[in-house]
């Protein structure tokens, strides 16, 4: 094991990547989707260069690049000489969170948690390269037991609507997810009618051989009671996987009103951004521990360190880290999965790049996937995204 070094910070660099696509969801179009991208540069230097962080936000929100700038980045450049450190000389993640959140007035988890998110990810990057571990090592040391999982479960996310997608298009799409090793998939509902929702449900249905518990549908918060209720009842008898982000993120009576009503499972979190806004969740949204899932996605959500306060706040309450599926299909919340031993991770085989998805040689079995034994995330192992992260500090 190597003894952390002291850790200065030499240089962040700050940029955009465009993730833009033609699909849409029940609520937007990703056709000027983007996302911050960050490197943070240390001076501890290995093979005759820096070692550096990168991290970037998930999808589904824009880059927040004028919070980088202005606010975040700057609080972290000008942080007295060993505050972000801890007593090994090291960088204590905590304190870095903290630096970044000084004089930040409480609430408004909006586009600042995803700035934070950035930075935060980045951090965790660095700092197990520094110890020359794969990240989810790294955190099972410090945060988990010491025995991280050695694969995760993964779903493969896509069903999106798309100008002049034919039901035949949507059933190859979820063949083709078949074919990668995915068991389990997603679509979206929502953004047509109930009768043609029910219709593209059941075509997908049938190309996993008629078993509903495979498939798992999301409305990206676009209903109301009524409708929520309405395509409840509708899809209940199918035994879908899972009945995702029927209303509003934060309203909680919503959810459990349809909680009382629809017995199969529910998913939801992906859209709420803090401890505060979780606890929320848990107190009045009636989920149900024995059968629902929390998908908060630390990326978007003041990066790991919320994510660990999180995750103490569900035990304190009853709930195990295997209902926590992280959204955003990426290696962070991945190597996250693996190390605090949740229940899986969203994956996106098709969509999103060159931010999304995992190692370019990852291999999907039977809806697992293992980890890259790469020391941080392992960006180095997606190529593509790899040369846009090196091309911010090159």
């Amino acid at each position: 094991m190597r003894k952390a070094a002291a850790v200065k910070i030499t240089n962040v660099y700050e940029g955009v990547v465009p993730i833009s696509s033609s699909i849409r969801n029940a609520w937007i179009d990703f056709s000027s989707m983007d996302c911050s991208i960050v490197a943070i540069e240390s001076d501890v230097i290995r093979d005759g260069k820096p070692v550096v962080g990168y991290g970037f936000n998930s999808n589904g929100r824009y880059s927040a690049g004028e919070i980088l700038r202005r606010r975040v980045l700057p609080r972290l450049l000008e942080a007295e000489p060993g505050s972000l450190l801890d007593e090994r000389g090291g960088l204590d993640h905590a304190k870095a969170w903290d630096v970044m959140m000084r004089n930040e007035k409480p609430g408004g988890h909006g586009e600042r948690s995803v700035a934070v998110g950035v930075v935060d990810m980045a951090l965790f990057d660095l700092a197990s390269k520094i110890e020359g571990k794969p990240m989810y090592r790294y955190l099972s040391e410090r945060y988990g037991d010491g025995q991280p999982d050695d694969s995760v479960f993964v779903y493969a996310a896509g069903g999106y609507y798309a100008p002049g997608k034919t039901l035949t298009d949507l059933k190859d799409e979820m063949r083709g997810f078949l074919d990668l090793g995915y068991d389990v998939v997603k679509m979206k509902i929502g953004g047509a009618d109930l009768a043609e929702d029910l219709r593209r449900i059941e075509a997908v249905i049938e190309v996993l051989d008629g078993d509903g518990s495979r498939l798992a549908v999301d409305v990206n918060g676009r209903f109301d009671l009524n409708t929520a209720l309405e395509y409840g009842r509708a899809i209940e008898p199918y035994g879908l996987f899972w009945y995702e982000e029927i209303g509003d993120p934060l309203d909680y009576h919503l959810n459990a009103t349809v909680a009382e009503h629809y017995t199969g499972p529910i998913a939801t979190g992906e859209n709420l951004f803090s401890l505060q806004d979780a606890r929320n969740l848990i107190r009045y949204g009636g989920l149900r521990p024995d059968r629902d899932t929390i998908q908060v996605d630390p990326a978007l959500s003041y990066g790991l360190v919320e994510y660990l306060r999180i995750q103490d706040m569900l035990r304190q309450h009853g709930w195990s880290s295997r209902r926590c599926i992280p959204h955003g299909g990426h290696q962070f919340s991945l190597h996250i999965a693996a190390a605090l031993k949740l229940g899986g991770n969203e994956s996106y085989p098709g969509e999103f790049q060159p931010t999304g998805g995992f190692a370019d040689d990852a291999v999907v079995e039977k809806s697992r996937v293992g980890l890259t034994d790469t020391p941080g995330i392992g960006f180095e192992s997606k190529a593509a995204f790899y040369k846009v992260l090196r091309a911010l500090h090159s």
